[in-house]
């Protein structure tokens, strides 16, 4: 019969999806400890190495090591850390549903959301950092290689251990086989969009508040792989960058108008989606 540690690494992992993840095993230095003992023994195994080695992670975990885990080069997911319970319930109502949600420490939450593609270093770290900001994260945590823990081990911080000298197990709460927010496409184009205004600022002039160099069209939006070939995510990116290079409401609407809108039904509806769609961007770029 399995334990219920090897249980919950298998969930884990499952809800992850990846083929080969990075463990690392840490204790912190105090005192009393042995300086020929490293603060991080770190491992790369796949799935079946990981599951074969959870008795050795028990063992460790015993001797007070937290047990960490994170997808092996980049991947496809991003971690929050430090939620709280409304802050999951709220993700779940805005069409951001975790893949797999972890109790930490009571009432403390890591959540890993599935964008459903790998993300290169640059777009997945933003795009943890607009998770973590947007829900009340830690937005020290958010970059495309933080650590999370693993469930069905106990977290051994020391503030947690109760009056018994025992310490709380790490809970898996709540998990999919693979799914993904239903919001992803929506904020990787925002993100990738910021990365393209960042990147424009960089060539600023001295002293010009208003960013300089040559203006990227929208074709030049639509041949990008990263954004799929959404033409609503392309629109919204593009009108995103535009705004914040100076371009105008009217540049901009004609430049969304440039594909075929016929979908968004008679002239008038397809008029109020390019208000619609630069109105949003004008409020992100607020938010700035």
């Amino acid at each position: 019969m399995k334990n219920r540690t090897l249980i919950a690494v298998e969930q884990q992992i499952a809800a992850m999806g990846c083929e080969v993840y990075e463990i690392g095993l840490f204790k912190p230095h105090t005192p009393d400890s042995d300086p020929r003992e490293p603060e991080m023994l770190p491992r790369t195994w796949d799935r079946a190495t990981l599951l074969k080695s959870v008795p050795w992670l028990r063992y460790q975990n015993s001797q007070g090591r937290n047990i960490y885990i994170r997808p092996n080069g980049e991947h496809h997911l991003s971690m929050v850390d430090d939620l709280t319970a409304d802050a999951i319930e709220r993700m779940k109502t805005e069409g951001y549903t975790p893949a797999l949600v972890v109790e930490t420490s009571p009432g403390n939450f890591q959540a890993w959301l599935n964008h459903g593609q790998v993300l290169p270093q640059r777009l997945s770290t933003l795009a943890a950092r607009a998770l973590a900001e947007k829900f009340g994260g830690d937005k020290g945590a958010a970059d495309w290689r933080h650590f999370g823990r693993l469930a069905g081990f106990t977290n051994r911080k020391e503030k947690y251990r109760d009056e018994r000298g025992t310490f709380p197990y790490v809970h898996l709460t709540e998990r999919s086989l693979g799914e993904q927010f239903a919001r992803r496409t929506e904020l990787l184009g925002i993100v990738a969009a910021l990365i393209d205004v960042k990147s424009a600022a960089g060539v600023s002039a001295p002293n010009d508040s208003r960013l300089c160099g040559p203006l990227l069209t929208i074709e030049d939006f639509r041949a990008r792989s990263e954004y799929g070939g959404d033409g609503n995510r392309i629109d919204l990116a593009y009108s995103i960058y535009a705004l914040a290079r100076g371009g105008t409401i009217d540049a901009i609407a004609t430049a969304i108008k440039s594909r075929d809108l016929s979908k968004k039904g008679i002239e008038s509806r397809q008029n109020d989606y390019t208000t619609r769609t630069i109105a949003k961007a004008e409020r992100i770029i607020s938010r700035r």
